[in-house]
């Protein structure tokens, strides 16, 4: 006897594959809906900043023109940065990559963990020093 082939739609017929087959395999986190994550430092329910005012960049002169070079600041007092080495290693007081000292230190304040007082007048008093903003660990990726 020959070789016998059923017809499409008969019981003996095999069904086609569904077209999802042919795709890509997928991910299994393409099964939970997407959440947009917020910005760290923003309170829950805030809506965008504001846009940057344009009249803040003609008082600079030139529209595009960089602001004039500053010299970095320099290192401060050692025993500062000793202190504030000690609250990075503090664990006590949360994780720290990804934020600065002073985002830690509210966060912790917040959380009622009582960090030390003399951590944050430092911070506030050498705000643009990046000596002190940031942790030990910036630099490195999270």
């Amino acid at each position: 006897m020959g070789c016998h082939r059923p017809v499409p739609g008969s019981p003996g017929a095999t069904p086609p594959l569904p077209s999802r087959a042919m795709e890509q395999p997928r991910l299994i986190t393409d099964s939970f809906p997407r959440r947009r994550r917020r910005r760290p430092g923003r309170a829950p329910g805030k809506g965008k900043p504001k846009v940057k005012d344009k009249d803040k960049d003609k008082d600079r002169g030139c529209l595009g023109a960089p602001p004039p070079p500053q010299a970095p600041p320099s290192p401060p007092d050692p025993a500062l940065l000793e202190m504030l080495r000690r609250f990075d290693l503090a664990w006590e007081y949360g994780p720290c990559t990804g934020i600065t000292r002073l985002q830690r230190w509210e966060r912790a304040q917040a959380l009622g963990l009582s960090p030390p007082g003399p951590v944050r007048d430092a911070l506030l008093e050498h705000r643009d020093n990046p000596h002190v903003t940031y942790s030990l660990w910036h630099e490195y990726g999270l």
